[in-house]
């Protein structure tokens, strides 16, 4: 095989040109599971097969098209004064009986209260930005009317070049996103210009929080005001209830802009200049109070694909083009579009939704649990900037996650499941209870570190750390029979099947907060700190993971974990212990016959679409290099990679990047290796002569 790691200076590079455009994403029917999107990182924007937002009542049983952004939240009115501070604790014993406060939400019994602090704020819309068609006899124009589509995602320049047919007339549209602000740039060329025909059409609709909602005439709480401060300019504000946002828009002259509706505008040229001739341009930028939109197409279109040369070019890459296995361009494909969707919309200052800036899933709330999917790739990438934008949310909650530890009687900082900006948990039969987020924070500052060891990362990142591992040792419970620390209950584990009052020491659980206490006990050390003694303390009497029948036990409350199929759905969590945090401790004779039988008898349609990438790992410690490439492409419904490289979960749930980021950490897992790796390349791919795996500017995992 060959390689391109940092030791092969003197081998030629990866053309990387090459990689990227024998990917570009090529359309040809009107498929709303298929939308395309350019973005920034913290705006995208996504569309159909017009280049534009055109029909988005047709896309909203597929993936939505939104526009999306970082910043723009909306909370819904408050009258009765509904708080978190407030709200109906339920109290759940922990191993020694003492009584632990927990926002719960009882299966089927959400109350108002409950329902508006799961929903606000909720990342809001910001506008429907499409085309406006119509028939030669004045009629509206549907999808199935225009033909003869062919939409190309030019990912090498960031561009998505878009043609259809209308009544025989070509229509070609070109879209990309601003890199430099939330916002995009677009241009139009067709007769039907000339003809008024053709124009844009711009509509603001009420945010509901909803992925596949759309209000445009809420009866109050919206107000969007226009001026025109010159005849190729406007100025949107928009209020919604106590929220507002701006958006500016500039369009080459020769056009001009109407109201049809309250929140409703379209764009129509003029022909007092004769614009049509070179095509309609359009450009619009958002912010949260004051935005200025770039002045042309060429402009925002040039700086657009010097942004992505950069990306692509620099960073890492991976390249399989000379492997004879014919799986070898669709797991290539994979790789490539993965950094293209999270480029776009998992790198802003907060950690994304699992739908990123695409849609809305859960209100557009981010899970923390979920942030080392969405983001960890970028250190092992090259990338590591693009992680450390959303680590500064941790020092902007640490206060509200030390009282939370607080209110419940630990030490340290408890952070949150589901929530916003803000840091508020959202109440949950489920998410106050997870505990697997919490390492999280130690892991982030230690792939930091690696990348940029010395005292200044280490004091960067010191208050996350030693608050995550205050709070993880303190919620570790003495076990007096037992003589030893315990995790639970209560708990939710990160398999969410189990009942959280009855469930004690999941294996992956205990496997994550043995690696992140020593490491917070490491950084102690290379800071000229002693050792902290309790952390010890549980470090040397943290309970072992439970073990019938060779195999893993999923928790030890579980002994029937094998046997009972009522345990075999959801994540296989049990395999996460040995994956991507190294398994300390963990037996690999034990860890690949739980591996052997998750493999055999998983009920996979349950899964998510981490667990492929999350499995591969474990395979690839376990030196089984043909199972973990097996495990990538593995051929189930939550494995399967659409043309736009999104992956579909569920109703309501049409994409999910998590798999996307966990794909793209595995790969490079598996080609630059991981501590303690086989000392061969590739260690994580077959050395069987059938993968020539070809990589460079990757970073060996922890």
């Amino acid at each position: 095989m060959l390689w391109f790691g940092p030791e092969a200076g003197a081998q030629p590079r990866i053309d990387r040109h090459a990689l990227v455009t024998r990917h570009d994403v090529v359309l040809n029917r009107f498929d709303p599971s298929n939308p395309l999107s350019v973005g920034n990182g913290s705006f995208c924007f996504t569309v159909d097969a017009t280049g534009l937002q055109t029909f988005p009542e047709d896309c909203v049983r597929g993936v939505p098209l939104g526009t999306l952004s970082d910043w723009g939240w909306h909370r819904n009115p408050n009258p009765m004064g509904w708080s978190l501070a407030h709200y109906p604790f339920k109290l759940f014993p922990d191993e020694n009986g003492r009584m632990v406060p927990y926002a719960d939400v009882p299966r089927n019994q959400s109350s108002p209260a409950s329902e508006w602090l799961r929903a606000n704020p909720s990342r809001m819309d910001l506008g429907v930005v499409g085309l406006w068609l119509r028939h030669a006899d004045g009629s509206t124009v549907a999808p199935g009317d225009i033909t003869g589509i062919h939409q190309v995602l030019d990912l090498w320049n960031g561009c998505i070049a878009s043609r259809f047919f209308l009544d025989g007339q070509p229509v070609d549209v070109e879209t990309v996103a601003d890199p430099d602000r939330d916002g995009m740039a677009v241009r139009i060329r067709s007769s039907l210009l000339e003809s008024h025909r053709l124009g844009l059409r711009i509509r603001f609709p009420f945010p509901t929080g909803e992925p596949q909602t759309m209000v445009w005439d809420h009866p109050s709480g919206q107000v969007t005001l226009c001026t025109q401060p010159n005849s190729n300019q406007a100025r949107f504000t928009r209020q919604l209830d106590s929220d507002h946002y701006v958006m500016e828009t500039r369009w080459s002259p020769g056009a001009g802009l109407s109201r049809v509706a309250p929140q409703e505008f379209v764009l129509l040229e003029t022909n007092t200049i004769g614009g049509a001739a070179n095509g309609l341009e359009w450009i619009g930028a958002f912010s949260p109070s004051n935005t200025i939109a770039a002045t042309s197409f060429a402009k925002v279109a040039a700086a657009a694909a010097s942004h992505w040369h950069q990306f692509w070019q620099n960073g890492g890459a991976i390249d399989l083009s000379g492997s004879s296995d014919p799986r070898w361009f669709e797991l290539e494909r994979r790789i490539v579009l993965s950094q293209y969707l999270t480029a776009i919309q998992s790198a802003a200052s907060h950690p994304p939704a699992e739908t990123g800036l695409t849609c809305n899933s859960w209100y557009g709330k981010f899970h923390l649990e979920m942030h080392w999917w969405h983001e960890a790739h970028f250190a092992l990438w090259g990338r590591l900037p693009l992680l450390e934008k959303s680590l500064g949310f941790y020092d902007q909650i640490l206060p509200r996650a030390q009282a939370t530890a607080r209110s419940q009687g630990y030490e340290g900082a408890r952070w949150p499941k589901m929530t916003s900006p803000d840091g508020v948990e959202s109440p949950s039969p489920v998410g106050p209870f997870l505990v697997w987020e919490e390492p999280h924070p130690i892991f982030y500052a230690e792939l930091c570190h690696r990348l940029q060891p010395g005292q200044a990362t280490l004091r960067r990142y010191q208050a996350i750390v030693f608050a995550t591992a205050d709070f993880m040792a303190s919620y570790a419970a003495w076990d007096q029979a037992g003589h030893r620390y315990v995790l639970g209950p209560t708990l939710q584990t990160a398999q969410e099947i189990f009942p959280k009052n009855r469930t004690l020491n999941p294996t992956f659980e205990l496997s994550y907060w043995r690696w992140a206490l020593a490491m917070a006990q490491a950084w102690r050390i290379q800071m000229g700190l002693p050792p902290e003694p309790h952390w010890q303390d549980v470090l040397d009497h943290l309970a072992k993971p439970s073990v019938a029948d060779g195999k893993y036990l999923f928790t030890e409350t579980t002994p029937q974990s094998y046997t009972d199929p009522i345990w075999d759905r959801d994540h296989p969590a049990v395999l996460a212990a040995m994956s991507f945090i190294p398994g300390q401790g963990m037996d690999p004779a034990i860890m690949r016959a739980s591996l052997d039988w998750v493999w055999q008898h998983w009920n996979w349609p349950t899964t998510w679409g981490w667990d492929y990438p999350m499995m591969a790992m474990t395979a690839a410690r376990l030196g089984e290099p043909d199972r973990a490439v097996d495990a990538l492409l593995l051929d189930t419904p939550k494995n399967h990679y659409s043309l736009n490289g999104h992956v579909y979960q569920r109703p309501g749930l049409p994409i999910y990047l998590p798999a996307n980021g966990g794909l793209l950490y595995a790969a490079a897992f598996m080609a630059a290796g991981w501590d303690g790796a086989p000392s061969r390349h590739a260690p994580g791919f077959p050395d069987n002569g059938r993968w020539n795996v070809r990589w460079e500017g990757l970073s060996i995992a922890p």
